[in-house]
Formats: structure tokens, sequence, C-alpha cells
């Protein structure tokens, strides 16, 4: 069986981020602590995860850092956990102040820092922190920062060290807050907390899980623990949406539109809520204290694929179903081999039905789906009839999916695309040279496009066109050599062009059809004035046969697809079988029952199957 290891078109994106930035040298290694200055500027990393546990990661991912000021967010969590809104309200404001991160920034009225991201509002949040003593606190914070990591993070003692040696500016403001009373008791303690929690090891992947667990109501999607309550998340983003980025928050809301936070040892974090978290790594930084490498890959991010959280947003998009040609096969009607080899082999052709509105974090959750899926499958249709739009950034991911399937032999066809004005040429004008775009009206033309070569891989020599004779149709299975002779003398022959009408929808319904060779297509015409097919036959098969039973007007239009020749059986011979032949006719509707019960039993597996 082929397999077909379907690259994912997002880790293209971050790898195409990552080649672009790569070479970007702008900025300096902070040294202002002095461990952090033997950091490498060339070291790089960039990691997406999203809330349902996908993964994507490029460059040194993991390679250890310091969290530094990126903790100041998840450490505010924590107080807000241990206190309550209003407890922590009390000590400290939530008000952006366009100043450095290490000003002496308090409210003059109550002596309240700002806000949580500086480092005033910081080390009032570590001693919001439950626990008497460094040590307590430090237990506290950690076993918080591992659930949301997903992993136990550790004190870099080194770094701590030289943090707490340097510190002087951050123990004036610590005797500050506790003149204002928003320290108890000695600031000793806190400040080492505070030095300690700066000092954690993560690398990027653990930042972008961090970030995933906030966008995923406060728990961790690769392990399912809880990091935080969900009340306390949209808290947590809103000061890091306004103050996160230090003086430079405006200009990141304006440009990037993402909660995120900012550490001097090279780390950005971002949170599109709902959707996924962005870790990039990066030591130097520009004038703000900001990653240079990290502002950058986040603002192409965000401007290419649509994440800014004021763009108008649409419904959540999701994957309807997925389904494969074993369960859900094509409306041809084909022989009894056929119909074995898909229900053996069918798992080859994967079926994914999409809803909704497809932007760039849409379309990842898809095409996550769809590499989970498509390996040791041939086709891979994707049916977008009730996609209600796809934006740049979703078409993007598109047309990467497209070169990706071409280079690994997946074939990719997209149906139902026609009420998204434009998408299908546009890809057609985006894909690399070569790469075909197979777009079908309907998907069940698509599954028989898949089935196609799937079945002349299976059955060797086989041909649509080979005549079949009225003792090898299906619906004269186990008659007797004199009964099949009866029967003989009493079907006629008749021919058919490609394109001719043989039933029309609406006649009487007087005789039924042995096709013998060609294509015929069952096609139902339409209130809006379209055609639907319901099904297509091929030799072997009979129709129009339910004369036999119901003396009614014909329920749809059989055309000719091909030249064909059939027997004819008129409803007035058949029924004189009941007199003159009664086996022979016995046995003729007993056939009819089954193949009518095989055709029940097939669509009550296909609703069960598209429903999920």
């Amino acid at each position: 069986m082929t397999t077909h290891a379907l690259p994912s078109p997002v880790q293209g994106v971050i790898e195409s981020l990552h080649a672009k930035y790569r070479q970007l040298k702008d900025g300096e290694v902070a040294d202002y602590i002095p461990e952090l200055g033997h950091a490498s500027p060339d070291w790089f990393g960039i990691c997406l995860a999203s809330r349902d546990g996908q993964v994507y990661e490029v460059g040194d991912t993991e390679q250890e850092f310091t969290i530094q000021s990126i903790s100041k967010a998840f450490t505010y969590g924590i107080g807000l956990e241990d206190n309550g809104l209003g407890g922590v309200l009390s000590h400290i404001s939530v008000e952006p102040t366009g100043d450095l991160f290490n000003s002496i920034s308090l409210k003059p009225q109550d002596g309240r820092p700002f806000n949580p991201m500086i480092n005033a509002g910081a080390i009032a949040s570590t001693g919001l922190v439950r626990g008497a003593t460094t040590a307590e606190k430090v237990a506290r914070i950690r076993d918080v920062f591992g659930k949301y990591a997903g992993r136990e993070l550790d004190v870099a003692t080194t770094v701590y060290e030289s943090e707490s040696e340097t510190g002087h500016r951050n123990r004036a403001i610590g005797w500050m807050l506790r003149n204002f009373e928003h320290i108890d008791g000695d600031p000793g303690p806190t400040l080492e907390a505070y030095f300690q929690q700066c000092s954690l090891s993560v690398n990027c992947k653990d930042l972008a899980l961090m970030g995933a667990t906030l966008a995923n109501g406060g728990v961790n999607p690769v392990t399912g623990v809880r990091a935080i309550a969900a009340e306390h998340v949209v808290r947590v983003l809103s000061v890091m949406g306004t103050c996160g980025m230090y003086d430079y928050a405006g200009e990141w809301l304006f440009h990037v539109g993402l909660p995120a936070k900012s550490g001097v040892g090279g780390g950005i974090l971002a949170v599109l809520p709902g959707r996924f978290g962005v870790g990039v790594f990066s030591p130097p930084l520009d004038e703000h204290g900001n990653s240079v490498r990290g502002i950058e890959v986040c603002k192409d991010l965000s401007a290419r694929y649509g994440l800014h959280l004021f763009q108008a947003a649409n419904p959540p998009p999701s994957v309807r179903t997925v389904y494969s040609a074993s369960a859900v096969s094509s409306k041809r009607k084909r022989p009894a081999t056929e119909r074995a080899a898909l229900a053996d082999h069918g798992g080859r052709i994967k079926v994914f039905e999409l809803q909704g509105a497809l932007d760039f974090a849409a379309a990842e959750q898809v095409l996550a789906s769809l590499v989970d899926e498509v390996p040791g499958a041939d086709s891979a249709i994707v049916d977008c009839r009730r996609v209600v739009s796809i934006d740049d950034g979703g078409r993007s991911l598109f047309v990467r999916l497209l070169n990706s399937a071409a280079e690994t032999g997946l074939a990719i066809l997209l149906s139902g695309m026609g009420q998204l004005p434009g998408v299908a040429a546009q890809l057609r004008a985006d894909v690399d040279d070569g790469v075909q775009v197979r777009l079908f009206d309907d998907v069940d033309f698509a599954l028989e496009a898949a089935e196609e070569p799937l079945l002349d891989a299976m059955l060797p020599g086989r041909t649509a066109s080979n005549a079949v004779l009225l003792p090898d149709q299906e619906l004269c299975a186990g008659l007797a050599a004199d009964e099949m002779a009866v029967l003989s003398r009493l079907v006629t022959e008749e021919t058919f062009a490609a394109g001719e009408v043989i039933i029309r929808q609406g006649d009487a319904a007087d005789v039924m059809y042995f096709l013998k060779s060609g294509q015929c297509d069952i096609t139902l015409d339409l209130q809006n004035g379209k055609t639907k097919r319901l099904s297509s036959i091929a030799a072997g098969t009979a129709f129009g046969e339910v004369a036999l039973i119901e003396h009614s007007t014909r329920s749809a239009t059989v055309r000719a697809y091909s030249d064909v020749t059939c027997g004819v059986l008129s409803v007035e011979t058949f029924e004189r079988l009941s007199a003159d032949a009664p086996t022979l006719h016995a046995t003729l509707l007993a056939n009819l029952a089954r193949n009518l019960t095989a055709r029940l039993r097939k669509a009550n597996g296909e609703i069960q199957a598209l429903s999920g």
C-alpha cells in the first residue's frame, strides 16, 4: 500500500518565516544582567502550538533560556487565583504607562503600580502569590508554570544569582511598594522569589504551549491539565494586550493585534485566543527590550494571515466530518468485483467535509486533521460546499497543501467551490508551476475520479465497456437454464447513442432495462433548474426496474453517457410471468428485493458515515 507522508502547510509557514528572518542581524543581546550576555545572537526558534495540541516548530526551539519578564503574565494569573480580582486590583492597577519596564512607576493617589507587566507591578504580583517564604512562593510559581508548559521548569541558578547581585533598582521598587503597603513586611523574600521567577529556564516550545494553554481557556492542550481558572484567563490576556510589550505596547497592538509578552532573554509569547499560542526566541533586542526577530516574525505572521484581534471575526469553522470511500462511494453503480474492491481498499480515498469560514487559524485546524488522516491514502477530497469564505490566510495554506501534495504524490481533489468567487482561479494562479488544481462541482464526481485509478490498480485489465450478456446480469442470478431461455425470448434489444435520453423524469413507467454495454447517468431535475446526478451505472446493472413493482411515473431521468445496448422487458410481459412461469417470476422479484435491500443498507451506512 502506498503511504504518503504529507508535510504540514503550517510547518511550511513557520519554516519560511525562519528562513526569511534568520539573516536579520539587528539588535543587541541584553547584558545588564551579566549572565544574559552569554547568549548567542544566532539562536533563533519559532514554535506554534494550537489549542488542540498540534505543535509546529523550527530552529532552536529546544535551546534553554530564562523566561524573564514573560513570567509576569503568569504570576499575575497566580495572584488572581490566590486573592481574587478585587484583592489584586487593590494592589495593582491595569493602566498602560508607556514607561520602560524597570520604571519606578506608581500611581500618585495610592502608590499602586500602573500594571502588572512592568517590574513594579510584577513584584507586587509575586508578593500576592501564596507563601510566607521565598521557597514557598517559588514552589507555588514553579508548580503553576509547569502546568502551563507541560513539564517541570527549573531555576537557572547562575542567572538568578546574577539578577540578585545586580537587582538594586528592583529592591528600591520593593521598598516603595512596602511603603504604600502593597507588600507585607520585609520585601526581601518577595524580591528573591521574583528574581527566581524571572530565572526559570524555558525553551521556545514551552512558550508556545504556555500561550496555547491561555488560548485553550487555561487548560494545557497536550496534557489536559488546568493551569489557571477560565475566569482569570481573560484578565491575563487583557493586560498582555495593553501592557505586555512595555513602551512598544501601542505599536504592537496596532500592527500585530495579539495579546503578548516579551522578555529580555529574547523570548516573545503571543496568543490568538481560542486558537493557538506562538513562541519566538532570538536574543538580540531592540531599544524597547523586545526581540528584533521576534517582533518581525509576529508582525509578518499577523499581517499575512489576518490574525489581528480586531479584524472582523467569522463563526468558528470546523471539519464537519471525515470518511473514506469504503464507507461512502460515488454514485456510480459498479459490478460486484468493483464494489468488493472499494469495500476493501476504499480507505485509500479520504473525504474531508468542511464548513464555516476558513481563515489561517481555521485552515490550520482543517489541514492538521488532513495531515493526520492521509498516511496510507492515495487521494484526499476536500469538500468545500459548506464553506462560506476563504480569506487570503486560509487560501495560502491551501496553496501550500497543493504544492506539498504534488511533491509526495498524494492526489488532492477540491469539490464544491462554486460558491466562493475567485478562489479557484487564485489557487491556480498561486500554486507552483506544474501543480494541477483538480476542481469538481460535486463531491460525488470527485469520488468517482478518485475511485477510477484505485480500481485500475486493484483490478488490472478491467474496462468499463465490457459487455454483460443477459445470463450474467445481477437481476438474473439463480435462474435455471430453461428459465433463462424463456426470459431471453421475452427480452428485446435496443441501442441508444451517447447523450440520448432513455427514460425521462415524469414519463409513464412501463418497461425496465438490462444494461448490456456502455454507461448511463441517472439524474434528477431540481426546482432551481439544475440537475443532480443520482447514480451512474455500468453494464450488468438493471435500471427502471422499480416499474415492476410500482405502476407510476418515472422519478428520474436516465441518459446514455456512452453508446449503450439494453435488453428491454415490458411490465406487462413481466406480470404475465406470474401465471406462465411462476418460478422465473419469483426469482426475478427476489433478486430485485435483494438489490433494493443492498442499496438501502449502503444508504444507511453512508448516512451514518456522513453524520460523523
